[in-house]
């Protein structure tokens, strides 16, 4: 029996370290490792041992003869992978006492026995900045204070992860580890430019590290774009998920139809959570408002534009493939253009558009959808070009194929633009506003020293929760080696005086002791509900949970 790798995968390769017999590929020092959508198990090596499952933080890695039936393709597609190579050598042809040839240990960010303890600060509580704390604090005898606008730890993870997609958020459960480390100083609900200058957290900390990501929205620019019903994917992300800036009573889902513009990942993410049975989901953390909305809602179609063909899709075959899945749900293309067809049955067999093969197909007109399941409509080739509104909201949305022959009315009564997302300026630092993200040298901000980047701020919109290691990685390593090259600016302040200046500028600071309370108080109210979790869905709520919560444990 053999493990293979499935749908959650995230790239973060702590799989790869554990394995006794290097079966897992691409590794970190392959050229091929983050350019795949995931890792592979080579089923000819794998020995059976189970190491790689149990140090997954998503949950992906299992047996293959416990595979589900929407899981069993992932033990193909990881088989597919290595066809054509070489097994490499294992067991009895390798002279030594490991399974395999180890390279030579390195250790890249670290610092000399004698040096004193860095104090960073790292702003930002998503994947890419708990990485980078991670690194500091394992690698190091660093101090480091972990900074967030949100009075919630977690970024993305918290509030960008579809409910339904709980194995992923449990690698949220590795970076909690290190919300009350000892040398962990956590001040959540503090922003940068609004609290604290930058200059004055460069002047408390030897060194900042800027893990902001990328929180708003790219636009589509065309007519209609302002009307009411016509949402960005990230708004969209964040109302089900419960983040706390996000309207709780925003989205109407009184129309059947809802088009989707894009066909990343995110894009498949709001189409299945709309036709998603609300029963399936009152298991998992999604905001109560949320859920009531879905349970009432009359939306029954959900087609999803791409300007591209199914060849050159953004979403990940994964992705496409659990959509397949959705029970109750239809998954069909649009056929509206003779491209999309032959793409799909030109396509080999580990090709993305191969996944479609076997899909029925439809043409999709200004109708409102017929009657039966619930269903997702892939349509390529399109773009729009207009959206019309009427009733106070959008009622119907113009699309035209790739190359502008023809054009076609599509009734919708809501449209998701899921084209992108796109990182904002930070007070004090050097932007570039035509990527989107902050100037650097392998994590440098420029003509900043002691001032850092890591995660979508550095490197732009791309990539998963996994990326942000080897990106953190290089960010650390840049910071170690200035430090011992004596190029960090010291601080004039220390931590104690930092915590005072975060405190006058924000009464409402949340702590590690705060942090804890909310997370007990969400789990509560999941017992109750028999959910994982209930989120608490405002600011108020949750400054007012972390306080209770911290007093109630400070007088037992």
């Amino acid at each position: 029996m053999t493990y293979a790798i499935t749908q959650t995968c995230c790239n973060d390769a702590t799989c790869v370290a554990v394995c006794p017999v290097n079966c897992i590929h691409p590794t970190p020092e392959e050229r091929a490792f983050g350019s795949t959508e995931m890792l592979h198990i080579d089923p000819r090596a794998c020995i059976d041992c189970g190491a790689c499952a149990d140090a997954c933080p998503v949950d992906a890695i299992f047996p293959v003869d416990s595979l589900s039936a929407g899981q069993r393709e992932y033990a193909d597609i990881n088989a597919a992978y290595y066809e054509g190579e070489e097994p490499l050598p294992v067991g009895d042809e390798v002279d030594g006492p490991n399974f395999h040839v180890w390279g030579e240990p390195a250790f890249e960010r670290s610092l000399p026995s004698d040096f004193g303890p860095l104090r960073v600060a790292v702003v930002g509580t998503g994947p890419a900045g708990m990485y980078a704390a991670q690194d500091l604090l394992l690698h190091t005898a660093a101090e480091v204070t972990l900074i967030d606008r949100l009075p919630v730890a977690g970024g993305l993870v918290r509030y960008g992860v579809a409910p339904d997609h709980p194995a992923t958020k449990k690698v949220g459960d590795t970076f909690s580890r290190f919300h009350s480390h000892p040398r962990v100083r956590m001040h959540l609900g503090i922003e940068v430019g609004r609290d604290v200058t930058a200059e004055e957290l460069s002047a408390h900390h030897d060194a900042v590290v800027y893990a902001v990501g990328a929180s708003t929205d790219k636009r589509l620019g065309v007519p209609g774009e302002e009307l009411p019903g016509c949402l960005s994917a990230t708004a969209f992300v964040a109302w089900y998920n419960a983040h706390p800036e996000a309207v709780a009573q925003g989205v109407d889902l009184s129309a059947e139809r809802v088009v989707v513009v894009g066909n990343g990942n995110v894009a498949l993410d709001v189409a299945r959570i709309l036709v998603a049975d609300p029963e399936a989901l009152a298991a998992t953390d999604i905001a109560a408002h949320a859920l009531d909305a879905l349970r009432a809602s009359r939306v029954r179609e959900v087609v999803v534009l791409g300007r591209r063909g199914p060849e050159d899709a953004a979403y990940t075959r994964s992705e496409l493939l659990a959509l397949k899945h959705v029970p109750g749900v239809e998954l069909v293309v649009d056929d509206h253009d003779p491209r999309t067809a032959a793409a799909i049955d030109a396509a080999g067999a580990g090709d993305r558009a191969a996944v479609l093969k076997g899909l029925a197909r439809v043409r999709t007109d200004a109708a409102s959808p017929t009657d039966g399941e619930r269903r997702i409509v892939l349509r390529f080739h399109s773009e729009v070009v207009e959206i019309w509104g009427g009733g106070g909201g959008v009622r119907s949305v113009r699309v035209t194929d790739g190359g502008g022959a023809g054009a076609a009315d599509l009734g919708a009564g809501l449209l998701l633009r899921a084209i992108g997302y796109r990182g904002l300026p930070v007070p004090g630092l050097p932007f570039d506003e035509a990527s989107g993200t902050v100037p650097h040298d392998g994590g440098r901000v420029a003509g900043l020293p002691g001032s850092y980047v890591v995660g979508w701020i550095k490197r732009g919109p791309s990539g998963g929760i996994g990326a942000n290691r080897t990106c953190a990685a290089e960010t650390v390593g840049a910071l170690l080696a200035d430090a011992v090259a004596g190029e960090l600016p010291a601080p004039k302040g220390d931590a104690k005086a930092f915590r005072r200046l975060a405190r006058q500028r924000n009464r409402r600071v949340v702590d590690a002791r705060g942090l804890a309370a909310i997370d007990r108080a969400e789990r509560d109210r999941g017992r109750r509900d028999g959910r994982p979790r209930v989120k608490l869905a405002t600011v108020e709520e949750l400054v007012a949970t972390a306080r209770s919560g911290r007093l109630l444990r400070l007088t037992r």
